[in-house]
């Protein structure tokens, strides 16, 4: 059962003792500043908390969350993360995280309901569509369900990989390298997708075709 807003107070106090009595000067150390080697772009569900299915630390990771962890090039939001986790706090791994059980990819894999007139999950519902071919011959909707989400946090590593600031930045340092994860809400492990993001650097450095334009291509080949 979740806390009452007055017992989160408590539970503050007794965290801030706790952490007193581990290491005195915590939060002084804290207060100096933040240089975290990664980047965590997730999911917004309470159940897929960066820092407690890591098991990283306060000052360890830098966080972006929104629902089903789109990376959008057009949202201001998560482009500024990715800008000032690169020029700023100079990031060495990005990692975008889905999760089985997300409710905006579920709701975008149907034809009512939430996800029928989402601009916002109109993304999901168009990775859909491409890899409609694929996810109809799975057995099952669960099965479809899941690689749906595994294909949303590829095609978002994409989109990752083609922002200017982050291609600049391997390209002249070689980092940071881009992750693909999966967290698995009904065995509580992490899965990672092994993203190539060498070889997408490459086949960028050629110009490949963005989200956009790939989405286009196909459909102006659906049409014919």
């Amino acid at each position: 059962m979740a806390l009452s807003y007055e017992e989160i107070f408590k539970k503050n106090r007794e965290w801030i003792a706790k952490k007193l009595g581990e290491e005195p000067d915590y939060f002084k150390n804290l207060s100096k500043g933040q240089l975290p080697s990664y980047l965590f772009i997730g999911c917004s569900d309470s159940r897929a908390d960066p820092e407690e299915i890591t098991g990283l630390n306060l000052g360890d990771i830098f966080v972006h969350r929104n629902i089903s962890n789109i990376v959008n090039p057009i949202d201001l939001s998560a482009t500024s993360v990715i800008q000032y986790g690169i020029e700023n706090l100079n990031i060495r791994h990005i990692i975008v995280c889905g999760h089985y059980g997300c409710g905006g990819v579920s709701a975008a894999m149907k034809k009512e309901g939430l996800g029928k007139n989402s601009p916002w999950l109109q993304i999901i519902k168009d990775i859909h569509r491409i890899h409609k071919s694929e996810l109809d011959l799975l057995e099952s909707d669960e099965m479809r369900y899941d690689r749906l989400v595994e294909l949303n946090v590829i095609e978002q590593c994409q989109n990752v990989l083609e922002m200017d600031v982050v291609k600049n930045q391997y390209y002249s340092k070689r980092y940071p390298s881009v992750h693909g994860w999966v967290f698995d809400i009904r065995t509580g492990k992490i899965i990672d997708l092994n993203f190539d993001y060498k070889k997408g650097f490459n086949e960028l450095r050629g110009e490949r075709p963005n989200f956009g334009q790939r989405l286009f291509g196909l459909l102006k080949k659906l049409k014919k």
